[in-house]
């Protein structure tokens, strides 16, 4: 399983006050020195976090994968165009959200969603689409021509309780192997971290993992290196 790391909390210490510090673009740099497979921003239509010349430089310096997360929109859309990430990954997006709180809705903007992708395709680009782990999203997403899903872990990482725990784990693996029947390359993502992966990473049709929170608070006590490779370790468990 692989392992890529989202740094849009570095780009969130640096905005609270309106510094150059902490720098996302050289912390990804270090996060590729100690391992990980690729690093993953969302340059949201606010740039509340992420901005465009974060994303320019990660293209121009990152040696491993540029997963660009982003709202089907034409300005992000033409942004993702012309920088040219390895991955568009399509999220919903909410303006007083804290965090991405739930998949995208295939069905219901499933014109919108389609004109996005074919937009990206016909720039090389591959798209991911992040989803809940449910049969009919994966079956819409396949229908427009999606390359991957990136399934929302989210209710897994939030149950309490282990048959909560035992269901909504089964929901992901049960998504994961149905996308894998259709063709679609499977990633996951939301809430993961130290202790609920242990159990995560024996669903063998997930290919990659995308974690930020986690890992960067983990650094906090640790350092980066630390905690990006205990990660690691983590991941390749299976």
């Amino acid at each position: 399983m692989r392992f890529c790391l989202n740094v849009d909390h570095i780009a969130t210490l640096r905005n609270a006050r309106g510094e150059t510090q902490p720098d996302p673009v050289t912390f990804a740099l270090m996060a590729e020195q100690y391992g990980v497979d690729g690093i993953v921003v969302h340059l949201r239509e606010d740039r509340r976090h992420i901005n465009e010349r974060d994303v320019r430089l990660l293209r121009e310096l990152i040696t491993t994968k540029l997963d660009l997360e982003m709202a089907a929109v034409d300005d992000i859309i033409n942004i993702a165009c012309d920088v040219q990430p390895e991955l568009a990954t399509l999220v919903p997006e909410r303006r007083q959200e804290l965090t991405t709180e739930g998949g995208v809705n295939v069905i219901d903007d499933i014109k919108n969603i389609r004109s996005a992708i074919k937009r990206l395709h016909d720039s090389e680009i591959s798209v991911s689409l992040f989803i809940e782990p449910d049969i009919n999203q994966i079956d819409a997403a396949a229908e427009i021509n999606a390359d991957i899903i990136e399934i929302h872990t989210g209710h897994y990482a939030n149950a309490v309780g282990e048959e909560d725990i035992y269901d909504e784990l089964e929901r992901v693996r049960i998504a994961a192997k149905h996308a894998k029947k259709l063709g679609l390359g499977v990633n996951a993502g939301h809430g993961l971290n130290y202790n609920n992966m242990k159990e995560f990473v024996a669903i063998s049709e997930i290919d990659e993992v995308s974690i930020g929170h986690a890992v960067l608070a983990r650094a906090v006590f640790v350092g980066l290196e630390q905690a990006i490779k205990e990660m690691i370790a983590l991941t390749r468990s299976r």
